[in-house]
């Protein structure tokens, strides 16, 4: 059985310099606090909890001697000032992508045009982006698109995780709608690449494991690209996922993982494949 896994799959550099940076911040405060978990991981957010990463509601609860971290999704600028006002130092892991998302819908506001966020409602890196300029809209499907008025002058960024079918659906619908539309393709890089490889892979495999939490919206949009390509397409969140009826006379095993599955994770699910396999398989990296 040949094992094919996709050479993006899982923590994308953004998601790993933040964990890294609250492992090393951990050890050297002894704790470091920060607004929420840093990632849709319940396996990563435990490992950091005993490394000294502590979740709090609010500033408030955050003792004077003891750092905050802003995580990889970016943080509400609000936050950002009471934070400096109380003093507390700021431990900064938001990722270069999400600050570039920041600076391009506020260029658009100041652009005097109505600002548009194609995203998942409630989602971390959403309200940090939404948080950047005044009132701007929410659009997470093409529903949602179709209700949208009429518009003289807008400007559209993306969530970076965002699959690009969704947003050019989208957009298509906003092109109709508004006058004047300027639209900033937001989705990252590595989403983009590991977008890429897993439609290729479900096309190839017999059978696709997307690796990652159910919390997370990022694998959960992965694992429904699969399975649009492939019927034969499973979610788990780690090995003790893993069902053997799954490969019975299969050739070929696609694997991917969400951006925030880290490697161990990745290395774990792919033992336990080999190891319900009866014969030896062959593990290769998809590019």
């Amino acid at each position: 059985m040949k094992i094919l896994v996709a050479k993006d799959a899982g923590y994308c550099f953004g998601v790993r310099d933040a964990v890294n940076l609250a492992t090393k911040t951990g050890g050297e405060y002894d704790s470091v606090y920060m607004l929420g978990d840093i990632v849709h991981n319940e396996r990563v957010v435990s490992d950091l909890e005993k490394s000294g990463s502590v979740v709090v509601n609010n500033l408030d609860e955050i003792p004077e001697d003891k750092p905050v971290l802003f995580r990889a999704h970016g943080t509400d600028p609000k936050v950002w000032k009471e934070a400096q006002k109380k003093n507390l130092k700021i431990i900064d892991a938001t990722c270069p992508l999400v600050t570039e998302i920041h600076e391009e819908i506020k260029i658009l506001e100041s652009e005097n045009r109505k600002t548009i966020i194609i995203g998942d409602h409630g989602h971390d890196e959403v309200m940090g982006i939404a948080a950047q300029v005044k009132k701007p809209i929410i659009i997470s499907n093409v529903d949602e698109a179709k209700k949208i008025g009429r518009l003289r002058k807008a400007g559209v960024v993306s969530q970076s995780t965002q699959m690009i079918e969704n947003v050019q659906e989208i957009v298509s619908i906003l092109m109709e709608k508004v006058y004047d539309l300027r639209f900033v393709n937001t989705i990252c890089y590595p989403t983009r690449k590991n977008h890429t490889q897993i439609k290729e892979l479900a096309n190839i495999s017999d059978v696709m494991v997307i690796i990652g939490s159910f919390t997370s919206a990022n694998s959960k949009r992965l694992t429904e690209l699969a399975k649009q390509r492939n019927e034969n397409s499973y979610q788990v969140v780690d090995e003790n996922d893993i069902k053997e009826e799954w490969f019975k006379g299969v050739d070929t095993v696609g694997i991917s993982a969400g951006a925030s599955t880290p490697d161990n994770i990745i290395s774990n699910v792919i033992e336990k494949i080999n190891s319900i396999s009866n014969l030896n398989s062959k593990e290769e990296i998809y590019e």
